[in-house]
This record gives C-alpha cells, sequence and structure tokens, in this order.
C-alpha cells in the first residue's frame, strides 16, 4: 500500500483538494480530502492522452516512445499503427501490440482502415475486412483506425462500408480524416458512422464539423501544425475536442509532448478544466481506455506537477508505479526485434532524367506549405539544360522522385516549390504512406546518392551535400530504428541541422514535410510512386499542360 499528498485536481468536477491517494494493487484504494487548495504544494492529476499518434512517426518502437512519453506525463496514447501496417501488413501490427506490451504505458491501438491508403500507390501490404476482424480480436485494438478514403465513403464503396459496419457491429468507435470536407459532403461522411477528425487546418471547417456531432482533434505534430488556428473553439466547444500529436519527431518527443498544448491553452486564457477534460477524460471515455482518471476504484495513473501555470512534470505514474520523475524515465530501455519489407536495388542518375516534351508546355509543381500537409498546385515554366528539365534554384523549383521500395520499378518524377535546399538532396524511407523512398534535391547525382544511401540501410532518412553525407538508419520496416531513443532524437537533432544549415532548408521539419509529399489522401497535389496525383479531383494528372 502507498500513499501520497498533494493537491488533488479533479476534473470531472472542476475542483482541487487537499487530500491523500491510498494506492493498492495498483489502483485508487481511496481519496481522502482534507481541506482547500495548500498554496505551495504538489498538483496530482490525470496523466496525459494523445488522441490520435503514428507511433512509427518518431521513428521509435512503442517501448522506446513510451520511454521519452512518461517524462512529459503521457501515460498513454490512441495509437493508428497503419504506418507499419502498409509495410507489412497484420504482422506489422501485431509487432507493435507486442513491443508495447513489454513497457508499462497504455497503448491503444486502432485497426487500420485502409491499407493501402489509396490504389494509385503501390504498398507493401494490404489488410481486409476480414484482417481487422482478426485486429478486434486484441484487446489492444480499441477503435477503427481512421477511414481516410473519404471518396469511398461519400461514394458508397462497398468494401469501406463493410469495415465501417464491422466496427460498429464491434462496437468500436470509427476515427475519421476529412481535410478540407464541408457541407453536404461532411455530413454524409459523419452520419456513416465516423466519429473524429483530426485533419481541421481552418477554425470555419472545424466548427462546421463540430456542429455536426463530429469530435475534433487539435492537431500539433512536427510538420502540421494546426493549434493556433483552432485553439480558440475549445472554450465553447472543449467537450468535445482533443489533442493530438499525429506524426512527432524523436528531437520534438525529447522536448515535450501533451503536456506544451496543455501549458499554451492556458496560457491563452482558456480555463484550466476545460483544457484538462481535453488531454485526460475526453480520450479515455471516447475510446474506452483502460486509463485512470484520479477516481476511487480507477488504475492509479496520474501525474504530479509543480503548479497549474507552468506545468512542470515531477513524477508519472502508471498503475501505481513511478514510471518517470523530474525528467528523467524510469521504464527500461529495450532493444527490438528488427522486421522489415525491402527490396530495390540502387539507381544511376540517367533513371531519373527527364526529357523536354516535344511541344511547348507548362510544368504542374506541388508548392509546399509550411507546417501543413496541404499543398498548393502551381504552374510554371521548366528550366532546360542540354535537352533535359533541371531543378531551378532561383526560383526554388527542385526535382522530387518517388521509388518503389518493394520491387524494381520507375521512379516517378516531378517538381516542388519552397523547399529552399542550395545544393545537394535529402532522401527518406519514411513516405506516407505506402513508405515508399521520397528524394528532393538540386541535381540528379545527389539525388540518387541520397537514395542509395536509404536503399543501403533498407530504411532510414538522409542527406548528401557537395561534400558531406549523413544518414539515420531505420532498420525496422524502414520506419523505426532499434536503438535507444534519446540516442535516435540526437542522430536526428545532428541530420535535421545539417539540412538546414547546410543545404538550406527553410522548413520547420523537411524531414516530416518531405514524408507527406506522396501522401495522396490530403490535397491538393502530391506524387506517388505511380505518378502526380489530384488530391481534390482523386485522379492521376500529367506533369505538363498545354500552353493555351
Amino acid at each position: 500500500m502507498t500513499t501520497i499528498s498533494a493537491n488533488i485536481v479533479n476534473v470531472f468536477d472542476s475542483t482541487v483538494k487537499y487530500g491523500t491517494l491510498t494506492i493498492e494493487n495498483g489502483r485508487i484504494q481511496q481519496i481522502n480530502y482534507q481541506g482547500k487548495e495548500e498554496e505551495g504544494k504538489k498538483y496530482i492529476l490525470p496523466g496525459f492522452i494523445d488522441s490520435h499518434v503514428h507511433i512509427e512517426s518518431s521513428m521509435l518502437t512503442p517501448a522506446q516512445f513510451a520511454r521519452l512519453a512518461v517524462v512529459h506525463g503521457t501515460v498513454g496514447t490512441v495509437s493508428d499503427p497503419h504506418e507499419i501496417a502498409n509495410v507489412l501488413g497484420v504482422k506489422g501490427v501485431e509487432y507493435m501490440i507486442e513491443d508495447g506490451r513489454r513497457v508499462p504505458f497504455k497503448f491503444c491501438f486502432g485497426a487500420p482502415s485502409c491499407v493501402p491508403a489509396t490504389i494509385f500507390e503501390t504498398a507493401g501490404a494490404e489488410i481486409t475486412a476480414l484482417d481487422i476482424v482478426h485486429l478486434f480480436g486484441y484487446k489492444e485494438i480499441g477503435y477503427l483506425a481512421e477511414m481516410m478514403n473519404f471518396p469511398g465513403v461519400l461514394h458508397d464503396d462497398p468494401i469501406v462500408l463493410q469495415k465501417i459496419e464491422l466496427a460498429k457491429a464491434f462496437n468500436k468507435p470509427i476515427d475519421g480524416h476529412a481535410p478540407g470536407l464541408r457541407g453536404a459532403s461532411a455530413k454524409k461522411y459523419i452520419d456513416a458512422g465516423i466519429e473524429t477528425d483530426h485533419e481541421c487546418f481552418t477554425k470555419g471547417e472545424a466548427l462546421e464539423k463540430l456542429k455536426l456531432g463530429m469530435k475534433i482533434l487539435i492537431r500539433e505534430g512536427s510538420a502540421a501544425k494546426n493549434f493556433e488556428e483552432l485553439i480558440p473553439l475549445a472554450d465553447e466547444y472543449f467537450a468535445n475536442m482533443m489533442f493530438c500529436s499525429d506524426d512527432k519527431h524523436p528531437d520534438n518527443l525529447v522536448e515535450g509532448h501533451i503536456n506544451q498544448l496543455v501549458k499554451r491553452a492556458i496560457a491563452k486564457g482558456i480555463d484550466k478544466f476545460k483544457v484538462l477534460r481535453m488531454a485526460t477524460i475526453n480520450p479515455v471515455l471516447h475510446y474506452r481506455m483502460s486509463v485512470g482518471l484520479l477516481r476511487e476504484g480507477d488504475w492509479a495513473d496520474f501525474i504530479l506537477v509543480d503548479n497549474l501555470v507552468d506545468f512542470n512534470i515531477l513524477e508519472t505514474y502508471i498503475n501505481g508505479n513511478k514510471v518517470a520523475e523530474k525528467g528523467i524515465s524510469l521504464i527500461e530501455n529495450l532493444q527490438s526485434e528488427i522486421v522489415n519489407n525491402f527490396d530495390c536495388e540502387p539507381i544511376t542518375p540517367t533513371q531519373i532524367e527527364l526529357a523536354v516534351p516535344n511541344e511547348p508546355k507548362r510544368m504542374r509543381v506541388i508548392q509546399t506549405i509550411d507546417g501543413q500537409l496541404i499543398t498548393n498546385e502551381i504552374f510554371v515554366q521548366p528550366k532546360i539544360k542540354d535537352g533535359l528539365i533541371v531543378s531551378d534554384l532561383e526560383k526554388d523549383i527542385l526535382k522530387i522522385v518517388v521509388l518503389n521500395r518493394y520491387r524494381n520499378a520507375p521512379p516517378a518524377i516531378a517538381f516542388i516549390n519552397n523547399y529552399g535546399l542550395k545544393e545537394g538532396a535529402i532522401a527518406s524511407s519514411v513516405g506516407h504512406d505506402s513508405h515508399n523512398i521520397i528524394a528532393v534535391g538540386v541535381d540528379d547525382f545527389s539525388i540518387c546518392e541520397a537514395i542509395n544511401l536509404i536503399i543501403l540501410e533498407k530504411g532510414g532518412v538522409a542527406a548528401v551535400s557537395n561534400i558531406k553525407r549523413g544518414v539515420l538508419g531505420l532498420p525496422i520496416a524502414g520506419l523505426m530504428s532499434s536503438e535507444d531513443g534519446y540516442k535516435v532524437a540526437e542522430s536526428y537533432t545532428m541530420i535535421d541541422r545539417f539540412v538546414k544549415e547546410q543545404l538550406g532548408s527553410t522548413l520547420i521539419s523537411p524531414f516530416m514535410s518531405l514524408s507527406f509529399m506522396a501522401l495522396l489522401v490530403i490535397p491538393a497535389l502530391k506524387l506517388s510512386d505511380l505518378g502526380l496525383f489530384d488530391g481534390e479531383k482523386f485522379e492521376f494528372v500529367d506533369l505538363f499542360e498545354n500552353v493555351v
């Protein structure tokens, strides 16, 4: 039996009273309130939940992710494993479940609904309706993961609707993914039974979906940052809102997690109990997580903080066991088994050359928007050299390449704006959602060199300049490292700094942004291994358009 005395924050009834928790067999046996809030004393409150995250995007295994997250007061995550599922199928999801079981952390995994995400790209595996039934048999699978195929919902695709009906039959919540969807289309998507969306990038869109009964997750990841736009809605709609990171790189995870969003929201004047509800109660109740919320009989999952302004995390407890203290993780540093699906050969510069079309044409270009997953489509006159179309550094128009990593195939080639590279190239085997190799660079030789570094490692992120090469290997499914999470974060910080300081990228997160340039389910213009894709019309488009 253990007792802990502090100011106890009751998020349900919005009170703070001094009292003592009695913990036995991992649960809160008794809460004994002894008086009013006492100034200068510590505060006990429920642990934080990331309501939508792809663990794989941290480049860490579940065991290592948990080790870093608990330091920031995170006790659980709602984790969509569709990244590894696109590479390894059901076995990939089972890998995440098994790895997560090895550490004291509350993972709520989802059954991926869209693997592959579309028919317009090459993935390493498929997850069928029968596979979803199989996955629902695991106690760790708590929901149907994000339904990215919103066109399928809108057009009554029988396979899509079958997966939704299966989730209903198993009484599982259904996660959404509907960037920019408004009006009658949004209503039909929600009426199908889809309950959440983390893709809103304007306040108007989020408000419309809230009024239609959807729950909105405020996302603040390494690349996609929607907090500032959406947080004003929390004052009125907090009961139907949550916080999430979606995709967070290891260096950012070392810095902080949901605790940062809690602190920022309160600093903006939003009532602290509303904010804490979004970070704790809402995700636990919506996803029916086995996470305690500071009630008698609950699992003893809670955190101690210094005050309710700074929210400095002093201690984190899960099932009554201390898992972090004063910035130090107490979770064991465990190594994980390496599994992968990677089978392509190195390429040469001639394979990514692009000849000038016979007739004068303007060229479609992907325009990156820093801090967003959406892109713009722009048209430019291509730069021509020796009969080939090449990168135009003066206009910041660079070549982008996607290469099938599952078998040898011709690379897809296009151009991208706003990346800011002045020399060299970067490449990654993290390329949402099929995770083929994606690269951007100023010249063909550098692009190939970066791609080939990835192929040599069978996964990773790489950067090359005129005089230097760097690579962080990700041998687990080409997505994750098997190393110590803090060391991975260090290595990533170094290669990220190299891309910004030596290659010249001005983006907040160059590798994270690169990974989303192949994500076809988010508009407007993206590139898969099969070609240039219009995410609004949901069809392939030509790189060149006739000059009118």
